[in-house]
């Protein structure tokens, strides 16, 4: 479990900037409960393990230097992992801080969540609603009626375009959704 270097800082950043906006500063400096009565609340950080990212308190990485690097399977919210070429990929484990702080949403109806959570992507009319000022290429986090989060992908086309867009128009490209776990539960 090493510290991000500056390249890897950048990237994770940089993607996660695409779908949280300026609100990546409150991922950063949330304070963290999870410390001892004692002590005063710590900060989240981001750490580096057999090419996984992950999202944990300061408290708990702290305490996990007892433990040898091998034998860490995981530490904290996995937030992403990077490729054998180097990119960096969201996972959907990181769907929960993703959610919390998502600068574009978009509401799917009950009709169209389970296409979604298929693995398809997002038709115009399968919207319910959708937040503002969402331009092409924008990180979107993806919703149910009932503000449940099912996953998040990319916006192919911006609110306004997606006003004149026929209902078989494709709004939003599928990444990831909640439907991941069962389909790929041994890779995770």
């Amino acid at each position: 479990m090493r510290t991000l270097d500056e390249q890897e800082t950048t990237a994770v950043f940089e993607k996660l900037f695409k779908f949280v906006g300026n609100n990546l500063k409150s991922i950063i400096d949330a304070p963290s409960h999870e410390c001892l009565s004692f002590e005063p609340p710590g900060r989240y950080c981001f750490r580096l393990q057999k090419n996984r990212v992950y999202y944990a308190s300061e408290s708990l990485v702290k305490r996990a230097t007892n433990i040898p690097r091998d034998k860490i399977v995981a530490l904290g919210t996995q937030i992403g992992k990077f490729t054998h070429g180097g990119n960096f990929h969201l996972t959907i484990q990181c769907l929960p801080v993703l959610a919390a702080n998502a600068k574009h949403k978009v509401w799917v109806k009950p009709s169209s969540e389970m296409s979604f959570l298929y693995g398809n992507h997002v038709l115009k009319g399968g919207v319910g609603r959708m937040t503002e000022g969402i331009e092409a290429g924008d990180g979107v986090v993806v919703f149910s009626m009932t503000d449940v989060a099912l996953g998040f992908g990319i916006a192919s086309k911006g609110t306004t375009e997606c006003r004149k867009l026929d209902p078989n128009g494709i709004v939003v490209l599928h990444q990831v959704d909640i439907g991941e776990y069962l389909r790929t539960e041994d890779e995770l």
